[in-house]
């Protein structure tokens, strides 16, 4: 289920999450070549994508087990 992203925080490893609008959080890393996230580690980057939309992993778990 796509949940727009409100904001973002560091977790205690410092890599940081996003915080989506249905209250879960989804990590964003930029970890190449696995993960290519170069925006992620700028504070323009991350504000310009503030009201994307990502596919939640746990409302869509929550989806499955209802």
């Amino acid at each position: 289920m796509k949940q727009a992203i409100i904001g973002f925080h560091l977790d205690e490893l410092d890599d940081w999450v996003a915080d989506l609008a249905c209250g879960h959080t989804q990590h964003v890393r930029h970890d190449p070549p696995w993960q290519n996230r170069v925006w992620v580690i700028s504070q323009q980057g991350r504000s310009d994508k503030i009201g994307f939309e990502l596919d939640c992993v746990e409302c869509n778990q929550d989806l499955i087990t209802g």
